[in-house]
């Protein structure tokens, strides 16, 4: 139970304890970034019939296919199809029907010719230039097909897939439900927002950094407060948070005289998998399941280390449970602008900034890299990762950086 897990043993362990949510109906419009629950079908073929691709003239192949520019082929206009309106004449030897864009194509027709290659003068039309057999035209149920499989169990909602969800007609949408996440700080020497400056004491960021964090998931967690250093009032305040799915409670996961963490989970009888990893920061983590199957993270007092254990523990685990497959941040390779120092024995999550010229990306540190400079995160584009086994890396060595939440997007735009 002492040993240090590496970050992947640490990893692959709580998802391994971790249930999934059940499901829940939400209205569409407040489906994005939610994970179906279930498969989605068809409810009708889409396109429900052959359809034009464009505005043009539906006509027999066979009567156009010698046209050119110099000897075009004229035929007579019997039909003007609007998209929403359905044909009313058959198109025999000779004819055409004017159609527009998503309207249907009239029987004995086989291709549309787009305006752009035709002369029309009201009632009859010539075809400049003959296309390929059946071109610019949609056929039945190329979008959908009545009875099938559109969307399957695990897709993430996103503008695409609601955009699917709307044209099968879904008010409503089966998603995994999000967990219930409690948060809780610990010690006295925290300062709650509600409180008058104490030069004594530390202000409480833990608290609402995790708050933050758990909102870019999408999930709203209820702030439990802080509990002080004192058994009966940490053990009372950990009970409550048993009460959700998900408990983060940073601070007190050390082994200090005055740190009542680990009998308090002890006593309220939650089974504990490791209390330590092998990283920096946040080497003081904790995780545990009650018996009632509430996932307990004992995550470090230091801001940054919290933070950064968010991201690498909490994050996947909270997104397996509302049934995500993709449960970690992209990473990048870039190259280091700087020789940075190391010491081998624990994975190294440096927080850096990310600029691009044309060879790539270039990640620098945010300057001092201590657990408890809250601001090497608030620069932070993402986490360069150092191997545990490294001891330092000289400038221009690439390196892989673990993207944050936001810094996901390319700075320009890219023309092709």
């Amino acid at each position: 139970m002492t040993a240090y897990r590496s970050v992947t043993e640490a990893q692959q362990c709580i998802l391994s304890h971790l249930p999934m949510m059940g499901s829940e109906a939400v209205v569409l419009h407040d489906s994005l970034g939610r994970v179906l629950a279930c498969d989605v079908d068809a409810n009708r073929n889409h396109p429900p019939y052959d359809v034009s691709a464009m505005d043009g003239y539906a006509v027999r192949f066979a009567d156009i296919e010698a046209a050119t520019a110099a000897a075009p082929v004229r035929l007579t206009v019997v039909d003007d199809i609007r998209a929403g309106a359905m044909p009313k004449i058959k198109v025999m030897q000779g004819k055409a029907a004017r159609i527009m864009t998503g309207a249907p194509v009239p029987a004995g027709a086989d291709t549309v010719i787009r305006v752009e290659d035709t002369n029309g003068d009201g009632d009859h039309v010539a075809i400049l230039l003959p296309p390929k057999q059946g071109v610019n035209i949609r056929p039945l149920g190329e979008n959908l097909r009545n009875g099938e499989v559109v969307l399957s169990k695990g897709t993430e909602i996103t503008p695409g897939v609601l955009a699917i969800l709307a044209m099968v007609k879904q008010k409503e949408v089966a998603v995994f439900a999000r967990p219930r996440v409690a948060i809780l700080s610990t010690g006295d020497e925290l300062e709650s927002m509600d409180e008058p400056v104490d030069e004594n004491k530390i202000p409480d960021a833990n608290s609402h950094a995790l708050y933050a964090q758990c909102k870019s998931l999408g999930i709203t967690p209820t702030l439990l407060g802080i509990a002080h250093d004192n058994p009966i009032e940490l053990c009372a305040k950990l009970a409550e948070g048993l009460k959700y799915d998900v408990l983060l409670a940073s601070g007190g996961v050390s082994v200090g005289h005055h740190d009542f963490m680990r009998p308090m989970l002890d006593a309220l009888g939650i089974t504990m998998h490791f209390w330590r990893v092998a990283m920096r920061p946040g080497h003081p983590l904790a995780f545990g399941t009650s018996k009632d199957g509430t996932a307990v993270f004992g995550l470090p007092g230091n801001p940054v280390a919290s933070m950064v254990c968010f991201e690498q523990f909490v994050a996947p685990a909270c997104r397996s449970m509302m049934g995500h497959e993709q449960l970690f941040r992209r990473t990048i390779p870039a190259r280091l602008g700087h020789d940075m120092k190391d010491r081998a024995g624990r994975a190294h999550f440096v927080r850096v900034t990310l600029s691009r010229d044309e060879h790539g990306y270039t990640a620098t540190s945010t300057g001092a890299q201590g657990s408890g400079v809250l601001l090497s995160m608030a620069m932070a584009d993402g986490f360069m990762l150092i191997p545990v086994e490294s001891e330092g890396i000289k400038a221009g060595d690439q390196v892989t950086v673990q993207l944050l939440q936001g810094t996901d997007f390319q700075e320009k735009a890219f023309y092709i």
